[in-house]
């Protein structure tokens, strides 16, 4: 139980932030915020033994029970690395912001509000067992990156950044939550590990290719992948503590843990394999290939990321390939599994570190021009020895631990050339060749982030502002990346005991059956030139190469046309979206009440007669109903009289009159049918409504058909006279056939004993239908505060001299 309501501790601690930042102006807002998730890290790596020897820890809070939802955490070894970085970067994050957010000029409540609901969004998506439960973290996660993207509001680049990444995260968010409801269809479950453990027969169902395919849509657009990329480079409009946290540790790898987590189910699928390694070669490619267009430091670290999460994605596709590997042969895709947890890792560590390096030097310089940055190594030592040490990681270069996860990663991809699936061998081939030509732009985009920035010609005429160096509180969180990034190369298999092989385990568990079983050892040197170093050695020459004669050929990005991009495609679409939702408004928006009325009496009316003649629901009886003696029959002939003149009435005043005195037959009605309390209500109700009429008489507007010819409208005849054949057919056909006996005898028996109440109204409108009675008044309130808020506005526009005449 513990460990599920911690999921909810940041966002619960969430509520006293607004009153600190407004109340304790004298310390930073970070310093208080800084406390929870750096209390959560140290909690969760208390699971760290056991998960690594193999234990799996399950805490439920029952949500509805009934149907089988509840919150269900579920630590692993895969949910724990996750955690850890959720709640790790998370802690240096929060502390790099209270250096980089200035508290004079910044929301700071606002900002670690959402941070703190972000920080549950993911923990709950990565500890959750119920997929329903996954759901709603997931895309809460969309709805706290849409707030932190455009936190700085003002700006239109922010505001359209914002809305991008919510349009198209959501969108996938809505095919996951239709795979899991496939899922659910086809295991009669909600729950992950129960789902796992019924793969074998799942995928012999017919929905298993659709559940799959909405699946992997879902991870595909939160993770970034081909085509859904776009989003990721425009949501670096948000502040550079967010570019850390969400698009290079936590929120842009929830669809790698979604990919990570289902892979046990859907690996049996060859689309599954084929789909997860092609589409994260492509990204890969892509990403890298672009990155060197760039010539903001963020947009260079935004492709860079949507290279190396295709990267990861195309390793997690590999690492499913062991399913469908014979023998022997299915144990050289350890290495894939174990590659893609390695750099996860590893990414986290040094994109982390670059982002907030990028921020440091927008911060210290006033830009994040890459045309007008340069020879800064001088003037930030520091800065520059992190930048240089992430850089290097992400190149691949020794003694860095990004490359060790990089020849892993390129093992990954030789073993794809020996699964049949990719048959014929070429397929596998291609995929390799392509991850190589990848690798070599990752190089170059390396080299290009950190010595176009930090060497060459140093141009102060250029910059905004003097550069110097960033302030040593501003520099801890990415010195500790920085640390990391070197002490995974020297201990890398201190880190794989105790963090990588337990998750991999829970990403292959077809291939382990415990963390000790992954026996894969890393280490840098392997005692001769093997191809994994051929093909470093390869990409680090041509690499070189490239960015030398980088001026001669980036001209090439130039010739793309830009109308032809899919940001093009993006608003186009978008464009299209809203011009076609506005005409299609128009043309039943007319301002016309009687023409909204006719639309939806038509929709009600073929909805209820449709389902009545669908259902052959007509059965019409009169046995056992009261009898119609003189004075109803009198009252009924009134009522008529009554509407008849309502409707065909030339002066206001006769019309309300008669309207009054439809209400009060009906009264009468409900006195003869022996039904004093409604006959009170509508009483009431109608003096009430006559006496308001007559209240606004004078300020009502004429009537539009005072001085017109009246004109018979067919069609408001026939939908008038369907839904009164409509209610008269559905009225008769409910009293005649009973599929349940009255729940009035129910009210009987139990009004005295269960209520402890003698009127059986009161009792039934206040105990028996208490939620309903609460919810009307909560209707009446929003009603209520809604004019309120209307005539204050009136009030302020009148004050303002802007009320118009």
């Amino acid at each position: 139980m513990v460990s599920v309501l911690l999921l909810f501790a940041p966002v619960a601690a969430a509520l006293f932030v607004p009153m600190l930042a407004r109340r304790v102006k004298a310390v930073h807002t970070g310093w208080f915020v800084l406390a929870v998730p750096l209390l959560l890290f140290i909690y969760y790596l208390g699971y760290l033994p056991s998960v690594s020897d193999g234990r799996t820890h399950i805490a439920e809070l029952p949500w509805i029970p009934s149907y089988g939802i509840s919150f269900v955490s579920y630590i692993d070894g895969l949910s724990l690395l996750f955690s850890l970085l959720i709640t790790g970067i998370g802690s240096l994050v929060v502390l790099y912001s209270i250096f980089y957010l200035d508290k004079t000029k910044e929301r700071l409540g606002n900002f670690y509000v959402y941070l703190l609901m972000f920080m549950t969004a993911m923990l709950g998506v990565v500890q959750s067992d119920n997929v329903i439960s996954l759901y709603l973290f997931w895309e809460l996660t969309s709805i706290s990156s849409f707030l932190l993207i455009g936190y700085w509001y003002t700006r239109d680049r922010s505001r359209y950044g914002a809305l991008k990444s919510m349009m198209i995260t959501v969108f996938g968010g809505l095919m996951m939550l239709g795979g899991f409801i496939l899922l659910y269809l086809m295991g009669g479950t909600f729950s992950i590990r129960e789902l796992i453990g019924m793969a074998p027969e799942l995928v012999q169902h017919p929905l298993f290719t659709w559940a799959l395919v909405l699946v992997l849509l879902g991870a595909f657009t939160k993770s970034a992948q081909f085509p859904f990329y776009i989003w990721l480079p425009d949501a670096m409009e948000a502040p550079t503590p967010v570019s850390a946290y969400l698009h290079s540790a936590t929120m842009v790898k929830a669809g790698l843990y979604l990919v990570a987590r289902f892979t046990p189910i859907f690996a049996a699928s060859e689309l599954w394999v084929w789909m997860v390694t092609s589409i994260g070669v492509l990204t890969l490619f892509w990403g890298s290939f672009f990155a060197v267009k760039q010539t903001d430091l963020k947009g260079i670290l935004a492709f860079s990321t949507v290279s190396q999460l295709g990267l990861i994605m195309s390793l997690l596709g590999a690492a499913a390939g062991a399913f469908h590997a014979e023998g022997a042969a299915g144990t050289i895709f350890k290495f894939a599994g174990f590659a893609a947890i390695f750099h996860l890792f590893n990414h986290a560590a040094f994109k982390g570190s670059l982002f907030m390096i990028a921020g440091i030097v927008d911060h210290e310089t006033g830009t994040r021009d890459i045309r007008k940055l340069g020879g800064l190594m001088a003037l930030m030592p520091v800065s520059f020895t992190i930048a240089l040490i992430g850089s290097l990681s992400m190149a691949g270069l020794p003694p860095f631990g990004g490359f060790l996860s990089k020849e892993l990663f390129l093992t990954g991809m030789l073993s794809l050339r020996q699964l049949d699936l990719f048959a014929p061998a070429s397929w596998g081939t291609i995929l390799l060749v392509a991850a190589w030509i990848a690798s070599v732009f990752t190089f170059i985009y390396s080299l290009y982030f950190v010595l176009r920035t930090f060497t060459g010609k140093h141009k102060p005429d250029e910059l905004p502002k003097q550069a110097h160096e960033a302030p040593a509180g501003m520099l801890i969180a990415p010195g500790i990346l920085a640390v990391i990034v070197i002490a995974v190369f020297f201990i890398p298999n201190v880190i794989g005991k105790w963090i990588v092989k337990p998750a991999v385990a829970a990403v292959q568990p077809f291939l382990f059956d415990s963390p000790a079983a992954v026996d894969v050892h890393v280490a840098a040197w392997h005692g001769g030139l093997t191809p994994e170093l051929t093909m470093t050695i390869g990409v680090v020459l041509v690499g070189l190469l490239l960015f030398w004669l980088l001026p001669k050929w980036q001209g090439l990005y130039g010739l793309a046309p830009e109308a032809l991009s899919l940001n093009k495609l993006y608003d186009a679409s978008m464009y299209l979206a809203e011009g076609g939702a506005n005409r299609l408004s128009r043309t039943y928006m007319g301002g016309l009440i009687r023409n909204y009325l006719i639309y939806m009496f038509t929709g009600i009316v073929i909805i209820i007669l449709g389902s009545l003649v669908a259902k052959d629901a007509f059965a019409i009886s009169f046995e056992g109903l009261s009898p119609v003696g003189p004075a109803e029959i009198g009252l009924i002939l009134v009522l008529i009289a009554a509407a008849t003149t309502t409707l065909i009435a030339r002066k206001r005043l006769t019309a309300i009159i008669s309207l009054g005195a439809v209400g009060y037959t009906v009264a009468l009605l409900f006195v003869v049918f022996k039904a004093p309390d409604l006959a009170l209500t509508q009483l009431a109700i109608e003096t009430v409504s006559v006496a308001l009429f007559l209240l606004a008489f004078y300020h009502l507007p004429k009537m539009s058909r005072h001085d017109e010819k009246r004109k018979f409208r067919i069609g408001n005849a026939i939908v008038a006279g369907a839904v009164g054949l409509m209610m008269s057919l559905l009225a008769m056909s409910s009293v005649s056939q009973r599929a349940l006996p009255s729940i009035s005898e129910f009210y009987k028996e139990t009004v005295h004993s269960e209520a402890g109440g003698g009127n059986i109204v009161n009792v039934i409108l206040v105990d028996y239908r208490g939620f309903d009675t609460l919810f009307e008044i909560a209707v009446l309130s929003i009603a209520a505060i809604g004019i309120i808020g209307m005539i204050r506005l009136r009030l302020t526009r009148k004050e303002d001299g802007h009320e118009k005449q």
